[in-house]
């Protein structure tokens, strides 16, 4: 099969699961690298650019979750994670340290594949341009024009911006948010949103997209 555009990091200190996976895939067209531990996959990620990576929790050395933890503070990668351990609270740990998806050992290639292709639905495919009510969004140029006026963003709101248009309804904490834009203090975070709301919002002080949720956060709405 002809392969496609889409890079896929396996990280697994289990060779058998490393060869199944990586045959699997490239077969359906994925090019395919692999790693056996965190500081081999450390090293695949600062030399090629991944769409997504799936990844082992129970490890030698650093775990899954630590792995994951130290990628979602610098790095945009969809990660799957894999483990044998499948009780909830194993898995509500995984997600809330930022993993996009979280599949339990054993598992059928097709459900992987299956989950790989919704991420790369909703988010990997996100488009650079798009439109926010009457905002036309690119992040490319980094700039928002609404009304014939052009504001550029910086680096803390593209980030933001691009993991809450992958996710539009989905309610953000500022915990999350701080941990995305790499701002630390929850006044810093709430001035960077009003920022935001100027440039997207025709009404700013009566957003109709990028609302806060009392008590919770901040969501996005595109429609």
């Amino acid at each position: 099969m002809e392969k496609n555009k889409y890079h896929i990091l396996v990280v697994d200190d289990d060779n058998k699961i490393r060869s199944l996976v990586k045959q699997f895939l490239i077969e359906k067209g994925y090019i395919v690298s692999t790693a056996m531990d965190a500081e081999e996959a450390k090293i695949r990620i600062e030399t090629f650019n991944f769409s997504i990576i799936i990844l082992d929790v129970m490890m030698p050395g650093q775990s899954g979750y630590e792995l994951t933890k130290e990628l979602k503070e610098s790095k945009n990668i969809p990660i799957i994670l894999l483990t044998a351990k499948g009780e909830v609270e194993n898995r509500i740990h995984g997600l809330e340290l930022g993993a996009d998806d979280y599949l339990g050992k054993p598992f059928e290639p097709k459900e992987l594949l299956l989950r790989i292709n919704n991420i790369i639905k909703n988010k990997v495919n996100l488009p650079l341009s798009t439109k926010i009510g009457e905002a036309e969004v690119d992040l490319s140029k980094m700039t928002i024009k609404l009304k014939e006026k052009i504001e550029k963003i910086n680096t803390s709101e593209k980030n933001v911006l691009t993991k809450m248009l992958s996710s539009p309804g989905k309610i953000f904490s500022r915990i999350e948010i701080g941990k995305i834009s790499k701002i630390s203090k929850e006044r810093s975070i709430d001035v960077m949103i009003t920022r935001l709301r100027k440039k997207i919002e025709t009404n700013p002080k009566n957003p109709k997209f990028l609302q806060t949720i009392r008590g919770s956060g901040y969501v996005l709405w595109i429609k």
